[in-house]
């Protein structure tokens, strides 16, 4: 007789195999077949290649090293398999609904075995098949949000060709009006002092916006539990562990594009003086001078900013006064109930992530504004700490003690470099199976494709 501890873990695995699968296929709804082979950069490979690979390493652990049955469509083996092909060979796909039905063979069969595999010794590594599609997931998204960005430039330069040629047919016209307007020069000098004044640009120094103590967030010294040891806790999660913290200050929402305007406006990205000498090296070989997904459009101004690579996280960070929060000091302030010394697992408490709380699982498919989620925060205060952005932190990534790799040494463990930075919270794109307080996401700090931004602390 099964357990019915065993038999409902059975039956949560199922519902969130079947739901992760839903917002898998809602991404690549009437995608076209240039986008879905194409790479929009070069350190990523193709939305279709990550579709297939979700098929293939679902079958490669599940099907063949559990279930002991030989390889569906092994012809994709090398197609698939992430230490074959390198990323700019994985552009020569099969088409969309030939990926689909590998996906779907693939997955009867699992099902077929979750019925009667040992869940009871298994749990971890289905936890784990189930976030590795999540993760892919979200990597698509940010890549066709890659490509929709280059659509976006390429049609802002013919339209800039067609008011070009607009342009020539207004100058004869703007001819004609400069003559008459040579005739109301002299009535015109009246208004000159109003229109200078109504002209006048404030120094930046004058409006800056003030980022005031009542937007920083005290977080008392003390030990906190950092790390988790649960099912789906991945391998760079455990082990659960007591950390020490003095005292911090950090704030209560991530750096808003309104905040990060100021920033910019402010000529931060040609001053030096805020970048460590790595990052104004980073910055002079890629000539950037706003983030990545950047809008002009006034409605983002209380969204996070997006699209920064840690270098500018840290120069925004020194241009105030403050500092990136460690991986430990983000994950107190998410996690922590210092009234009550106790451990949450997501912010706002035990509930899992919905709509309600957080903007993730590509329920808005873009930014969100931070404090659109009063609900979700936590108990110390912090707004937005899951979902919307990743944020990055000061940390590199490393081991927690009682490291061991799972389920394979390349998951986590070459990634212990020291140049690998730490970012937390995960995005809009993150599906809830990945989406927890101490989920540890990692890339080198000149990355900016993703969906990133930060907050600062003190």
């Amino acid at each position: 007789m099964i357990s019915k501890s065993i038999q409902s873990c059975r039956e949560a695995i199922y519902r969130d195999l079947q739901q992760c699968r839903r917002g898998t296929f809602k991404l690549f709804t009437d995608i076209d077949y240039d986008t879905f082979c194409r790479q929009a950069h070069p350190d990523f490979s193709p939305v279709g290649w990550h579709l297939g690979h979700i098929a293939y390493t679902e079958d490669l652990w599940l099907l063949q090293r559990c279930a002991g049955l030989e390889p569906v469509f092994p012809k994709y083996h090398q197609l698939f398999a992430a230490d074959i092909l390198p990323k700019k060979q994985r552009v020569f796909l099969p088409t969309l609904p030939e990926v689909e039905l590998y996906l779907d063979a693939v997955r009867k069969k699992v099902l077929d075995y979750l019925e009667v595999a040992p869940i009871d010794e298994q749990e971890r590594l289905w936890r784990f098949i189930i976030q590795h599609e999540s993760q892919h997931c979200e990597t698509v998204a940010f890549v066709l949000q890659m490509h929709r960005k280059k659509e976006e430039g390429r049609g802002n330069k013919q339209e800039g060709r067609g008011k070009k040629e607009e342009g020539r047919g207004k100058k004869e016209e703007g001819r004609r009006k400069r003559e008459e307007g040579r005739g109301k020069k002299e009535e015109g000098r009246g208004n000159e002092e109003g229109r200078l004044i109504s002209n006048y640009r404030l120094p930046i120094a004058d409006y800056q916006l003030e980022i005031t103590d009542s937007q920083a967030i005290e977080i008392p010294g003390g030990e906190f539990y950092m790390g988790s040891d649960a099912a789906e806790a991945l391998d760079n999660e455990r082990s659960r562990h007591l950390s020490y913290l003095e005292a911090y200050s950090i704030d209560r929402y991530p750096v808003t594009c309104r905040q990060y305007r100021d920033f910019m406006e402010s000529g931060g990205y040609q001053n030096p003086d805020w970048w460590s000498a790595d990052g104004w090296k980073w910055l002079q070989g890629e000539a950037v001078s706003q983030p990545l997904y950047w809008s002009e459009n006034p409605a983002f101004n209380n969204h996070p900013v997006c699209g920064v690579s840690w270098y500018e996280a840290e120069a925004y960070c020194n241009f105030i006064g403050k500092r990136l929060p460690s991986e430990a000091e983000w994950e107190k302030a998410a996690t922590w109930d210092a009234t009550n010394q106790t451990y949450r697992i997501y912010p706002w408490g035990e509930e899992p992530p919905n709509g309600s709380l957080c903007n993730h699982g590509n329920n808005i498919a873009n930014t969100s504004p931070v404090d659109a989620f009063p609900k979700g925060a936590s108990a110390a205060g912090c707004c937005d700490m899951l979902g919307n952005v990743w944020e990055w932190t000061a940390s590199t990534f490393d081991a927690y003690p009682g490291f061991e790799s799972y389920p394979y040494r390349g998951y986590s463990q070459v990634y212990f470099d020291g140049e690998h930075r730490v970012l937390k919270g995960g995005s809009w794109a993150t599906f809830p199976q990945a989406l927890r307080s101490t989920f540890r996401n990692w890339y080198y700090p000149g990355v900016r494709q993703i969906i990133a931004g930060f907050r600062c602390a003190k």
